[in-house]
């Protein structure tokens, strides 16, 4: 039986642990959030999730959650609060440590944690790209990006090797959490166990190097290069590491500068993380370029929206909008008939298969801009002019989410917040707020 095979591999690379390593797998799978701080803080956290936060090792923004919490019943989960994260899963991006202003590319980002937690960090300044090559996945990714209010990324759904054509050298770090076996993954998966194999051990690893050599590409001379894997094998961790410095010795593996999990089993720069570590399973290692890089893509030309479309545009900015940021007229772009807000940094888009780039702030139909939830979604309450605000415990957000109206006094658009996060929009009539909340996100009646 297969499953036996893997044991078998897994006492001989534990030895003595071997035993703790059951013991943990015998353990409910751990749960955890993590906050969303592009649009909410720790204390409205501490004042609305059920549960006292206690910080995970894994990430200053990860909390551990108990067992019986539900993260899709919470109003700040729809909101963008926090994102449900098993908490090591957080390990690969603090290791690859964003900071605002930088180029991020996360080559493999379905269904969206790692680049949502890239996000946060980036503050909304520099250019995160979020490529995934499954297109129901990145649909998914697509949503979960809008539901956190990420303003600066570009959702594509690319092959990495196009990637590495169209995007040499242009990144500062990248991100390669690659698709793997699994192993990590078997306390929360009895399936996956049963479906495991060494040749599907040994096909991930040489699919997970090609990755690598084609991502490597993207990077930048002095960049980071970042992989990471769910996985327990040495085939897919350290070997992968090895295959891919011997065909790209212009890198050089580094410290991780955490002191979480354990070292690896060859270099012990790289970390480890078993289920007795506090975690599920996970494998990851810094590299940097240390030879020049091409010189990247030219930057995206933005052709100016003209006429209707940029009046439309601009009324509704300085409409909804406090105060229009300086610069951020000039960023509007017409594709199709949806007028988008594009982040800064953008490089040349063409022949690549590019999804969403910014936010889309709505579309125009003939004479008019029906405004799109992403937009509202990427405010927070305080930068908009008209906001209907609730409590987190208020009974009338169920009733939202289901996409009912609710009472509003007032006519025109307004965002919904809750606890100060803005969950999605409608616009008034002077006695009801008719709902925009779309459809395939709505509650369904049985939770109101």
């Amino acid at each position: 039986m297969f499953s036996e095979i893997f044991f078998d591999r897994m006492k001989q690379m534990l030895g003595e642990e071997w035993d703790a390593y059951q013991r943990a797998m015998e353990e409910p799978p751990k749960k955890g959030v993590r906050l969303n701080t592009l649009k909410a803080d720790k204390e409205t956290l501490q004042r609305t999730l059920p549960f006292p936060l206690n910080q995970t090792p894994f990430s200053p923004l990860s909390f551990s959650a108990p067992d019986d919490f539900h993260p899709g019943r919470h109003p700040l989960h729809h909101a963008g609060a926090f994102y449900s994260q098993e908490p090591s899963a957080s390990s690969a991006v603090t290791v690859l440590d964003p900071q605002p202003g930088e180029k991020i590319l996360d080559v493999c980002a379905a269904p969206g944690g790692k680049s949502t937690q890239i996000a946060a960090l980036l503050q909304g300044k520099g250019l995160l790209w979020s490529n995934e090559v499954v297109r129901s996945r990145c649909q998914v990714l697509l949503s979960n990006m809008e539901r956190m209010g990420v303003r600066n990324a570009v959702i594509s759904q690319a092959p990495v090797p196009l990637l590495a054509e169209k995007l040499s050298g242009f990144f500062d770090r990248v991100l390669v959490d690659a698709p793997c076996s699994g192993e990590g993954m078997f306390r929360k998966n009895d399936r996956a166990l049963l479906e495991w194999s060494p040749e599907h051990v040994t096909a991930c690893a040489d699919r997970q190097v090609q990755i690598l050599l084609s991502a490597a590409e993207c990077v930048r001379e002095d960049g980071v290069l970042v992989y990471s894997t769910c996985t327990f094998s040495k085939e897919e961790n350290e070997g992968a590491v090895r295959r891919f410095l011997q065909q790209r010795p212009d890198f050089v593996q580094e410290d991780t500068g955490v002191s979480f999990g354990r070292p690896d089993f060859d270099t012990g720069l790289g970390r480890r993380i078993f289920p007795m570590d506090g975690g599920e399973g996970h494998y990851v290692v810094r590299l940097r370029r240390v030879s020049p890089a091409a010189d990247g893509p030219a930057p995206f030309l933005i052709r100016k929206t003209k006429g209707t479309e940029r009046k439309l545009g601009e009324d509704f900015l300085q409409e909804t909008l406090r105060d229009v940021p300086k610069g951020m007229m000039d960023r509007l772009f017409m594709q199709k008939d949806k007028l988008l807000l594009l982040p800064d940094f953008l490089p040349d888009l063409g022949g690549l298969p590019v999804l969403r780039a910014g936010v889309e702030v709505g579309q125009i139909r003939k004479d008019r801009l029906l405004p799109a939830h992403g937009f509202y979604m990427a405010c927070r309450p305080q930068e908009l002019r008209h906001v209907l605000a609730y409590p987190w415990d208020s009974p009338l957000i169920p009733h939202f989410l289901h996409g009912e109206a609710v009472p509003w006094d007032q006519k025109g658009f307004a965002a919904v917040a809750i606890e100060g996060v803005t969950v999605g929009f409608g616009k008034g009539d002077g006695h009801m707020l008719k709902n925009h909340y779309p459809k395939g996100l709505r509650l369904p009646a049985a939770v109101l």
